[in-house]
């Protein structure tokens, strides 16, 4: 061989070298919701795609087949998976990548406000023994990240990871979802998944597409006012400071916290103090306007002596709407909203024999200030209890004016479809589950529209005109002589109403479950039985 053909056989190699190593590099780029522990469902074809180097070819590997396609000019490719059977765990590969822990089964998307969403967590005082005596790898959850977008529909979810129901995750599990699938998979023995895409406090409109919105058009014109997000961020950073500035005010104009002994303090002498019962309007209100700012309030409770170095847990119902807490002087916990139980832990080291000072500082921000009746307020440990009285010493920090108003984004139409529906439009589903309306009642007479056009709107961008959709009737909600309780009815009646004009859809009944004092229910698992019912008759 002579020199040139050496050269020239050389220079061949190395450019073979560099075109594989080019082509090892070419990555491929998976959409969140394509990642270990996903759920496909069984039964139907189910699509996989994501991005690449333009025109790079896609090899993907599943149950023994073998899928081909090349990346389009923009880097965009999809693959179809044939209908398959329930089962796994199973491991995919796309090119270099791999992905664990894949199920075939039954894949639900969920999706409403606050009672969708709420979390296990919540209702621990209801289901605690069942909740921890049970695990399931064959249920997988994935709750979908806040986002809104105003001028187009997203691509994608934010990083978010499919868990399966194990102790480590079922806290963060929506109560309803994780008693459906549990049922569900009881029932059926297949595979369950559940995309959760819900926002607490949301209204419906937020939910709905520009196209499902198009016969309201003052609800598109809104969406566009804040089509700017520059005008967003200058709105967020605005009201974020005046929050700050009130809190500072707050802060510094409180008196509890500046006394020569702050009135948290367990040797305070509060003789002085009002005697006030915890659940009159008295105390909250000047006679015919609500006191906002804080409110201070202190009384002494006897611990047995059998408790003695033994943590406790201190219950304080729900309370509107911020507090903080002392137990004789040491601060054991707070809460900045008024929805959520107060539970708070008092460790031994801050308990004593004898009398006990307990204090709470009852943060008003608009409207009356109070404890919600008919809850627990008491001392428990070890299933001993001490019941607190309803009559507190009672003194005001400060009077505040209300807290500034906020805007929510993500109460604004269209936003939440954009950020957290239209990313999920590619994968497939067995049924969608609406629990949502609370938002609504205040205008109730669209609702039934709205809901309509809710249903018609997600079938057509799923492209699954006969997906069913479960409607979740509310639960049942206030006392019989609150005004707010007409227009909750009529928010049920329209959830019917519109549930009898679209094919495939079926109404959940649940207005016979419900607290009167609880917008957020304990018992989530009444309904979801039911919805298990309703899915298999389907």
């Amino acid at each position: 061989m002579n020199s040139k053909n050496w050269f020239n056989n050389r220079l061949g190699l190395v450019l073979l070298f560099l075109c594989f190593a080019v082509i090892g590099e070419a990555k491929i780029f998976l959409p969140n919701l394509v990642s270990d522990g996903m759920v496909l469902q069984r039964g139907q074809t189910n699509k996989i795609w994501g991005k690449a180097d333009p025109n790079e070819k896609i090899q993907l590997k599943f149950q023994k087949k073998t899928y081909m396609v090349t990346a389009d000019t923009e880097g965009n490719w999809q693959i179809s998976l044939p209908a398959m059977k329930p089962g796994g765990p199973y491991t995919m590969s796309i090119n270099d990548i791999t992905l664990n822990n894949i199920l075939i089964g039954d894949v639900f998307l969920c999706s409403g406000q606050s009672n969708m969403e709420l979390m296990v967590s919540r209702v621990m005082d209801k289901y605690a023994d069942e909740v921890n005596q049970y695990e399931n790898p064959s249920i997988h959850y994935l709750k979908v990240p806040y986002a809104y977008d105003f001028n187009k529909p997203l691509s994608d979810i934010k990083p978010m990871a499919w868990k399966p129901l194990t102790k480590e995750h079922v806290m963060g599990y929506s109560s309803l979802c994780y008693f459906f699938a549990k049922l569900l998979y009881a029932r059926t023995g297949v595979p369950v998944g559940i995309i959760n895409a819900s926002w607490g406090g949301t209204p419906i409109e937020a939910w709905i597409s520009k196209d499902g919105l198009k016969e309201y058009p003052e609800y598109l014109d809104l969406a566009a006012v804040y089509s700017s997000e520059d005008l967003v961020k200058e709105i967020q950073k605005m009201e974020g400071r005046r929050s700050f500035e009130w809190s500072k005010v707050l802060y510094r104009t409180d008196k509890g916290l500046h006394q020569p002994t702050p009135w948290y303090a367990e040797n305070l002498h509060d003789s002085d103090w009002e005697t006030v019962d915890m659940f009159s309007r008295d105390w909250a209100s000047n006679g015919w306007k609500p006191i906002n700012g804080s409110h201070w309030f202190r009384q002494s409770v006897d611990i047995p002596e059998s408790w003695k170095g033994k943590d406790a847990i201190l219950r304080l119902g729900c309370i509107v709407d911020a507090d903080s807490v002392f137990v004789n002087g040491q601060f054991v916990g707070t809460i900045s909203y008024q929805y959520p139980p107060r539970i708070y832990k008092v460790p031994a080291s801050v308990l004593k024999q004898g009398k006990n000072q307990i204090t709470v500082r009852l943060i008003s921000n608009g409207g009356y200030p109070s404890f919600v009746k008919d809850k627990p307020y008491k001392l428990i440990c070890e299933g001993e209890e001490v019941n607190l009285s309803t009559s507190w010493k009672h003194r005001v920090g400060t009077v505040m004016p209300s807290i500034p108003g906020s805007t929510g984004f993500q109460n604004m139409p269209l936003g939440l479809y954009n950020g957290m529906i239209a990313p999920l439009l590619n994968w497939t589903f067995k049924g969608a589950v609406w629990y949502q309306g609370e938002s609504n009642t205040g205008k109730w007479q669209e609702y039934s529209d709205l809901l309509v056009n809710l249903m018609n709107d997600w079938r057509v961008k799923l492209d699954n005109p006969d997906l069913p959709f479960y409607i979740i009737e509310l639960a049942d909600f206030m006392a019989e002589d609150d005004p707010g309780k007409y227009g909750w009815r009529k928010l049920q009646s329209q959830q019917a109403d519109a549930v009898g004009k679209v094919s495939g859809a079926v109404l959940i009944k649940n207005s016979d479950t419900g607290e009167w004092n609880d917008i957020h229910p304990l018992d989530k698992k009444t309904a979801a039985g039911r919805l298990v019912e309703a899915v298999l008759a389907e």
